[in-house]
């Protein structure tokens, strides 16, 4: 058995980027622990939506559990940052964000779980953070130097396969009237890079069912889960990697082999 750390932003990227990934490590055995710098704190809620009294972080906690608990993993912890929001919003420099923390010290907080479960296997984001969002940058950052601190022997890079998706638009563009948003050229990773390409599709069923574990953020109507099946299927069946050391290509098709 081996133990794999999986390092995200905020409640629900967990499941988005890796779910399939932990879902199939859950099943083959291994150990999952799912690590989340934020509580996100600065996500939208429609009106009512929370009960009196309650703050978005307390509802989003309690998603990650739920979720947590349908991809398998058996430990949870929370770095203790708040929520940076979108890039160039003045939110991004307020004290105890994310963004601002110190890279030496957050990298500390991420190295000490990582020794305490003598991770064989860590992921985190490339290093423009998928989309450029600043807290999915710094989980780059902290995550690459915290790999260092423990000495962490795989360290993958979780990305999305941008030309795969540019395929996958055509493709399903006439699929039962669903159309996917054209993504730019500044979305996910160019293929020729990519190392690391895992078949999650016998657990994308648990991947949409840890999505809906998160109704504060992934509604029905999101684009996430209003999608049909076989579009799902094609955009979360697999899931990309950039392994650190790896020389370009894809030539790995499982984190733990």
């Amino acid at each position: 058995m081996a133990t794999m750390v999986t390092f995200h932003a905020h409640p629900d990227d967990e499941c988005i980027a890796c779910g399939g990934v932990m879902r199939k490590a859950y099943e083959q055995g291994h150990r999952v622990v799912l690590v989340v710098a934020t509580r996100g704190e600065l996500g939208e809620v429609p009106d009512g939506f929370l009960g009196e009294g309650e703050e978005l972080w307390q509802r989003r906690v309690k998603e990650t559990e739920d979720a947590a608990g349908i991809l398998g993993a058996a430990r949870v912890e929370f770095l203790g940052y708040t929520d940076s929001g979108m890039m160039g919003e003045p939110t991004n420099d307020a004290p105890g964000t994310f963004w601002t923390a110190d890279v030496e010290e957050a990298a500390e907080r991420l190295a000490a779980i990582l020794r305490e479960e003598n991770a064989d296997v860590l992921t985190v984001y490339d290093d423009h953070g998928g989309y450029g969002h600043p807290d999915h940058i710094q989980v780059h950052r902290v995550g690459m130097r915290a790999a260092e601190l423990a000495g962490t022997p795989r360290v993958y890079q979780s990305t999305m396969n941008r030309d795969a998706a540019k395929r996958g638009r055509s493709q399903f563009a006439e699929v039962a009237g669903f159309e996917m948003p054209d993504l730019g050229d500044d979305f996910g990773s160019p293929e020729a890079i990519l190392t690391t390409k895992v078949d999650v599709t016998p657990w994308v069923t648990y991947k949409r069912q840890a999505m809906r574990a998160h109704p504060s953020q992934i509604s029905e109507q999101s684009f996430f889960l209003a999608m049909p099946d076989e579009v799902f299927g094609y955009v979360f069946g697999t899931e990309w990697f950039i392994r650190v050391g790896a020389e370009p290509g894809i030539a790995e098709y499982d984190l733990f082999d």
